[in-house]
């Protein structure tokens, strides 16, 4: 069960970053996965950088968040597309 709400929570967060990042997804599948790394890449960032620990649902989906935003920004250097405001 943590599984599936772990990856709802990821493809809600990946889908967030991609309209945060650049106005638009990437489809449901990279947003998925943007979102789930997104999650591991945010909690490794928040306790290895500020020491803490994020618990708790919203907590869990700021955190992914910001970390899918981070791939979001590294997608698109590697791309070379431009960010839309």
């Amino acid at each position: 069960m943590q599984l599936i709400l772990f990856l709802i929570v990821g493809g809600i967060a990946g889908w967030v970053a991609g309209l945060l990042m650049s106005g638009h997804g990437y489809g449901v599948i990279v947003d998925v996965i943007l979102g789930v790394v997104g999650g591991l890449v945010g909690g490794w960032i928040v306790s290895a950088l500020l020491g803490i620990q994020a618990m708790g649902l919203i907590a869990s989906f700021i955190v992914a968040v910001i970390g899918a935003c981070v791939l979001v920004g590294i997608v698109h250097l590697i791309k070379r597309e431009p960010l839309r405001t």
